[in-house]
C-alpha cells in the first residue's frame, strides 16, 4: 500500500503498513519535504457541479517533521471537472519509524478546509445535518464534550418539535420552559419517540449526554462514547421520522425532513 491509499481513506484512523517515502532518513522537527507516495482522491459533494465528484491532489506532497515519530503533509486537492479546489491536512504517525522501508502508521489526526467550495458525501439532509457535522468534525478533532454538545442539541431540538405538533406545553405558566424531562415523559407517552431498547427510561441519554458536557467523563472516555451516544440520538430521529402522523405534520409545517432518516444510516 502506498501512503496515498490510507490518506484517500481519512478520517479512518486504522494502522496500516506502507511503502517507504522518506528515502530512510529521518525527517528532522521543522524541515520539509516534497514526497512522492501517489495521488491522494476524496470523494465530496461538489457546489459548482451540483454533484458528487472525485478531487484529487497534485503528483507531489508537502511533507513537515513535526516529531520522531509524526509528519504533518498538507494537500490540495482539485474537482477533477470542474477544478474547484479545497485544502486537506494530516498528522502521520507511526510507533516505529517512519523512515523505514516499510513503516507502519496511522493518520492520528485529519481536517479539511472545504471552503463552501464542497461538502462531505455522508453529510444527510434535514435541519438535523449541520449538528451532526459539526459533532463529527469536534470529533475528529478530539473534542470529547465538544462533539456531545452538538448531540445533545438534536435530541433536545426533536423532543421540542414534536411536543409543539403534540401540543404538549413545553412552558410553565409564569413563562419559564419546562424540565426536559417533563417534557420527554409526555411526548413520548404519546407518540414513542425513543426507541424501544430504551423506552422505559429516555432520560438516561440525556443525563448521559449532560453528564459528559459538565465534566462527569474524561475527554478521553467522551470520545470513546462518543459513537455509541451518537448512534442512541440517530435512533430517536428515525423513531420520529417513522411516526406517520408526526411526519404528516411535518410535512404540513414545511420543515423538509422527508430524508432525515437517513442521518441514522450514516458512517461514524
Amino acid at each position: 500500500m502506498r501512503l496515498s491509499d490510507l490518506l484517500s481513506k481519512a478520517p479512518e484512523v486504522t494502522a496500516a503498513q506502507v511503502e517507504g517515502f522518506l528515502s530512510d532518513r529521518p525527517l528532522g522537527w521543522g524541515k520539509h519535504k516534497k514526497i512522492r507516495v501517489g495521488k491522494v482522491i476524496h470523494n465530496f459533494h461538489c457546489y459548482e457541479c451540483n454533484d458528487v465528484r472525485p478531487f484529487e491532489s497534485a503528483d507531489e506532497l508537502s511533507c513537515l517533521g513535526v516529531g520522531d515519530n509524526q509528519i504533518s503533509i498538507d494537500a490540495t486537492l482539485r474537482c477533477m471537472v470542474c477544478r474547484s479546489s479545497v485544502e486537506t491536512w494530516f498528522l502521520v504517525a507511526s510507533s516505529g519509524m517512519l523512515h523505514s522501508r516499510a513503516p507502519e502508521v496511522y493518520i492520528e489526526r485529519y481536517t479539511e478546509n472545504l471552503r463552501e467550495r464542497a461538502d462531505r458525501v455522508d453529510v444527510a439532509a434535514g435541519p438535523f445535518a449541520e449538528f451532526v457535522k459539526r459533532a463529527h468534525l469536534a470529533y475528529e478533532s478530539g473534542l470529547g464534550a465538544g462533539s456531545v454538545i452538538y448531540l445533545r442539541k438534536i435530541f433536545e431540538k426533536v423532543t421540542w418539535e414534536v411536543a409543539e405538533i403534540l401540543g404538549v406545553d413545553t412552558m410553565k405558566q409564569n413563562g419559564n420552559s419546562r424540565p426536559f424531562s417533563q417534557v420527554l415523559e409526555e411526548v413520548n407517552a404519546q407518540r414513542s419517540i425513543i426507541p424501544q431498547r430504551f423506552s422505559s427510561d429516555g432520560y438516561k441519554l440525556f443525563r448521559e449526554l449532560s453528564g459528559i458536557i459538565h465534566g462527569d467523563s474524561s475527554e478521553v472516555e467522551a470520545l470513546q462514547k462518543f459513537k455509541p451516544c451518537l448512534q442512541l440520538v440517530l435512533g430517536v430521529v428515525d423513531e420520529v421520522n417513522r411516526d406517520n402522523v408526526v411526519a404528516q405534520a411535518i410535512d404540513e409545517l414545511g420543515w423538509n425532513i422527508e430524508n432525515v432518516g437517513a442521518l441514522a444510516g450514516e458512517e461514524v
